[in-house]
Formats: structure tokens, sequence, C-alpha cells
């Protein structure tokens, strides 16, 4: 083993690095001081150049990638923040326009209200499904469709039927108010019951008008509002010529009802529900009894006045409706109405009973309105780990039916309702000049009177 000058011991020849302090090699010196290949394959790498490092690059890469995506998603938000507050002021706009519209028609027809009352409300009948048909175009513009299932129930169109319809947030009742505009002339003649909330929003005032009934949740307004329900129905129902009643038999959404619904479920011995909640009677059971005719379940005769006076074959029918959304996700009314939700499709599930099936008794109601509630959630269950409704009985494959709407329809009701806006403000310009002549000439007569004399 030749041994470098100044370095002796050193395995290989190779002049040491200086200035090393590690264990020694097999040549007497420090390894670090050794140059040898056997030595250095031992020691630590040193730090790369920084050459080496720029070859290190492309792993950097990812972090560039995922800076893009940040930029991205930041002018995709920017887009729907932008979108949305455009959505809020068309939907502002379209408030203050059809609303009062709306209601000075009614004000001006009141004439004929005196006189032909049967005409004054059809012709509300047609100004409210015009009203509805707009909050259903603030839904459709965005993407929200609807898809059918089940029964068809546009044959039902001039029967009485009551709707029966789970609830999981506001975005149900928008969800009606689309579906329901091609089912012939069940939106203008439908009565809804809603929670008393609703009197204080921007629509309460077209319900009110319109007969709608505000229904106060709690034990302690039970009894009363069953009492005033039925007090509405006979008063209303029929000398307005309603045919479909809508309500939701749970008394609130599912997220607010569920834990209460599965224990009190519990503690009685019922199925354990979780897309759904164990509906309240109440207000099915005042329905029926005061808009079901005598012969169809036993109810006493000469009950209803009203309903020999109109010639009505009473409620004939209970629509057992279904709502469900993609993952369980509901949509509620605010972003029906400022759309920032990805474009989502409803499905609606329609089974139809008629009224002779359903009992009168309250306990067999109960049970029968249970059960309604209990093929929900197997409905539910079932849409959720498939993404369709199962096909009715007698049927080997479900039938879905896309529900549509004529935009040109929806841009036309849209356009007569800006366009009686700006109707009503000219002919409030116009009476208001017009008041003013006669104070002109009144004015001139009193100065010449005064000249004169």
């Amino acid at each position: 083993m030749s041994v470098s000058s100044g370095a002796e011991g050193a395995c290989d020849g190779v002049p040491p690095f200086p200035n090393f302090n590690q264990n020694r090699c097999e040549g007497g010196l420090e390894r670090r001081d050794c140059c040898c290949r056997r030595c250095r394959a031992q020691l630590p790498q040193p730090r790369r150049s920084f050459r080496r490092r720029s070859a290190a690059l492309p792993e950097d890469r990812p972090a560039v990638k995922r800076m893009a995506m940040t930029l991205e998603q930041a002018q995709q938000v920017g887009y729907t923040c932008l979108k949305a507050l455009l959505r809020f002021a068309f939907m502002v706009a379209n408030n203050l326009v059809a609303i009062p519209s709306y209601v000075l028609y009614l004000i001006m027809l009141q004439p004929l209200r005196m006189l032909d009352s049967k005409s004054f409300w059809y012709i509300e009948g047609v100004l409210f499904k015009w009203l509805l048909a707009m909050v259903a175009s603030w839904g459709w513009w965005a993407g929200y469709t609807v898809v059918e299932w089940g029964d068809d129930v546009k044959a039902l169109s001039e029967d009485e039927a009551m709707v029966l319809v789970n609830h999981q947030a506001t975005g149900d009742v928008c969800t009606l108010m689309m579906c329901l505009q091609d089912k012939g002339t069940v939106v203008r003649q439908m009565m809804w019951l809603m929670d008393h909330i609703f009197k204080y929003t921007n629509f309460g005032i077209v319900s009110l008008i319109h007969g709608d009934f505000f229904i106060r949740q709690g034990r302690t307004h039970r009894d009363q509002q069953l009492v005033l329900l039925k007090e509405h129905l006979e008063k209303y129902y029929r000398s307005r010529n309603r045919k479909w009643i809508v309500l939701f038999p749970e008394g609130g959404f599912l997220r607010k009802r569920r834990e209460t619904s599965q224990a009190f479920a519990k503690k009685n011995n019922l199925p354990f529900l979780k897309h759904v909640t164990l509906p309240r009677l109440g207000a099915t059971q005042v329905i029926l009894k005061t808009l079901v005719a005598p012969q169809e379940n036993g109810t006493p005769a000469g009950r209803d006045a009203v309903l020999k006076e109109s010639k009505s074959k009473g409620l004939q029918w209970v629509i057992d409706t279904t709502i469900a959304y993609p993952k369980g996700d509901p949509i509620d009314i605010q972003t029906w109405i400022l759309g920032y939700r990805q474009p989502t499709v409803t499905h609606v599930h329609y089974r139809i009973f008629p009224v002779k099936d359903v009992p009168a008794e309250p306990e067999a109601l109960t049970h029968w309105l249970y059960q309604r509630f209990i093929e929900k959630e197997d409905l539910l269950t079932h849409f959720y780990e498939t993404g369709a409704f199962p096909p009715l009985q007698g049927q080997t494959k479900a039938i879905s039916r896309e529900m549509t709407l004529s935009n040109l329809w929806l841009v036309g009701i849209q356009s007569l309702a800006f366009l009686s806006g700006v109707e009503w403000d000219l002919r409030t310009q116009w009476e208001s000049r017009l008041l003013q002549i006669p104070n002109t000439v009144c004015d001139r007569i009193q100065l010449l009177h005064f000249a004169l004399t």
C-alpha cells in the first residue's frame, strides 16, 4: 500500500482531505482524512450543489399545479358570487313588481267579486299560478329540475285530492311549485297548509288573499289550530273552488324533528325512521272529516252543507308524495334564489289512494298514516342506495318522467310582471296629474269670483 507525502498510513496513497475528524481507516489515518473509495462510501454524502437542486425542480411542480388550481377555484367562487348577487337583485325586482301588481289587479276587480264571485276567483287563480311560475323559474334557470316517478297524477287535476308530502327543507315548497305547473288547473285551484312564519314573508300577502291556511306548531296551539282549520275549510275551500290541498303531516323539517320522532317511536315500539319522521294526525283528520262526502267513508250525513250547495263529489283521492334529493342533501330557499349550488335533479314519487280506502276512525287512521310514512322510509332508503325509486306493484321496471317547463312561457310571464309594474307606475303618475287639474280650475274660479266681487 502506497502512502502519499505528509499522510502516513493512507490506505490508497491518495492525498487526504484536511480538517476532518472521524474514526481511522485501515491505513492509520482518520477516515475523513482518507480519500479512498471505501472510506468515502462510509462517510455522509455532502450537501447537493445548486445544480443538483435545480435538477430536482420537477418535484416542485405539484405545488405549482396546486397554486393554479387554487386560482381557478378563486375564479369560480368569484363567478358564483357575482351570479348569486345578480340573481338576488332580479328576485327582489321580480317581487317588487309582481306581488304589488297581483294585489292591485285584485283590488281593481273587487266589483266583479261582488257581481260574479266565481269569475273573480278564476282570475285570481290564474294570477296565483303565474306568481308560482315565477318562483319556479328561479330554480329552473339555475338548473334545478324535477324527475317524477310512480303514479301519474295529471288525470286527477279536476278532482279533489289531499297531497301528503314529506318535509326536509324550505326548498320542498319551491319543488312542488315547479312540478305542479304542468298539472292542468291544479296550481290555481290548490290550497296550502304551511307554517305561520310564512305569513310574514314577502309571499305572505299573496297566500292570505288566495286563502291558504297558516298553522301554528306546538301543543299549546294544537287544539285551537285544528278548530280554526275546520272553520277555514268550511268558509273558503269550496266557495273559492279549491281542488287540491297540500300539507306536510310531519309538522316540521326532518333535521328538527328526527330525534324527537325516534324517541317517540322507541317509547311506543314503532319503527325506527331515519329519512322521515312519524306524522301527526290532527290536520289530516280534520281535512278528511270536513271535505270527504258522507257516502265515501261513513261520516254523518249533513255534516257539510257547503258540499251539498256546491254539488261537489267531495275529496276523492289521497296523493302520497315523496321528495328525494341526491345524497339526501335538500335544497333550501336560499339556494333556490341565489343558485350557487350545481344543477341538481330532485326526484318526486307519487302514489294515489282512493279516499274510500282511508279509514275514518282515529286509531285506524293513525295506523294508516304511519304505514304511508314507513313506506316513504323504504322508498327513500332504496333511492339513496340505488339512485332510483323502486317500481310500483305489478311493474317490473320503475318508469321516470322528466318534468319540463317552457322557457318561452316563463319569459312571457316575467315580462308581463315587469310590464304590469310599469303600467301601475304610469297609471299612478297619470292619476296624480289628473287630480291636480280640478284644484287648478277651482283656484282660477275663486280668483275670478274674488275679482268680480
